[in-house]
């Protein structure tokens, strides 16, 4: 960073812009403190998130009140079955005025990409992702585009309604830092929400608070928490279990081991800590391990989910002390 952007943030610190980005998301999102926290975590390690949960719980909600947050470029991408690839990576056009063709990029070319109901799209979009999110650059007639340097995914998905989805592959699957959901919110909560949309629309209101010089200071800022040997054992640990736990047919790859040791990095960041615990660890190994596992057809049927085999490899594999 230089010498100019670090004198106009003067001495803020990562854990002060996380806490700007949380509070003014909660402006809007009453009672989802632990999926704030999720999605920042996805956000400021550099990795993405797919949100799923039932309709109406506020996952495209939240991805709208962290995109308003930021003083950067959004996009939403409605998927639907006829939704092409070429809808969100772009298109060449040829302009008969210099009879040349022309790109037009699509709304992947964008700081943060919503993407609603990511399993409504046939496989032949939904991979058109895949590029995009794993090295943040998309390849268009023989051309190689570089996305945003500030890139990041949030896509939601409902579980049930299965008729005319389809779902994601499992090398679409490992692309997510993390997979999470919000639940629903308590009674009292619920009326707050009721009464904040009597007037006026919440979200609506919120402004940016951060700007993206402060997000790339975020992210740097979590690259640099302390993660020891000890802490990288441990969380390898617990993803190579996954791929002899019985009734699990395909484990945990090293990716998501990466994945978990960057969010909690993030973790660690947000609570003021200089390097990683194995709370930190803990916290989000369900969300970023149990969406990487493919079980069993027989272990399936048998009511064995990839959540409780990792809640249970918590239980089992030693902390470190």
């Amino acid at each position: 960073m230089s010498d100019r952007n670090n004198s106009v943030l003067g001495n803020i610190t990562g854990k002060e812009i996380y806490q700007k980005i949380y509070q003014n998301i909660q402006q809007v999102m009453k009672g989802q403190s632990v999926a704030i926290r999720n999605l920042l975590a996805a956000f400021a390690s550099g990795g993405h998130i797919l949100l799923e949960d039932y309709p109406g719980t506020g996952k495209t909600t939240l991805a709208k009140a962290l995109a308003s947050s930021i003083d950067a470029k959004f996009k939403r991408i409605q998927f639907t079955p006829d939704l092409l690839p070429s809808d969100i990576i772009g298109i060449s056009i040829f302009d008969q005025s210099d009879r040349s063709f022309r790109f037009h990029e699509g709304p992947i070319f964008a700081n943060i990409v919503l993407v609603d109901e990511i399993n409504r799209a046939s496989p032949r979009t939904q991979s058109a992702l895949l590029e995009a999110m794993a090295e943040s650059q998309v390849s268009v007639d023989g051309q190689v585009r570089k996305l945003p340097d500030l890139f990041f995914v949030i896509a939601t998905q409902n579980p049930v309604g299965s008729h005319g989805t389809y779902p994601l592959p499992e090398a679409q699957m490992d692309r997510f830092a993390l997979q999470s959901s919000l639940g629903y919110v308590s009674a009292e909560d619920e009326v707050q929400i009721l009464s904040d949309r009597i007037q006026s629309n919440s979200l609506k209101e919120i402004k940016p608070c951060v700007s993206l010089t402060e997000v790339v200071l975020l992210k740097k800022q979590v690259e640099q928490i302390r993660i020891s040997d000890t802490m990288k054992r441990y969380l390898v640990d617990l993803v190579n279990a996954t791929r002899s736990a019985d009734g699990v047919q395909l484990g945990g790859s090293p990716r998501g081991s990466l994945a978990l040791m960057k969010v909690a990095q993030a973790l660690a960041l947000f609570d003021g800590y200089e390097f990683v615990t194995p709370d930190h660890i803990q916290e989000l190994a369900v969300s970023a391990i149990a969406h990487r596992l493919v079980m069993e057809p027989q272990a399936r049927f048998s009511g064995q989910t990839a959540t409780g085999v990792v809640e249970e490899i918590l239980t089992t594999i030693p902390v470190p002390a």
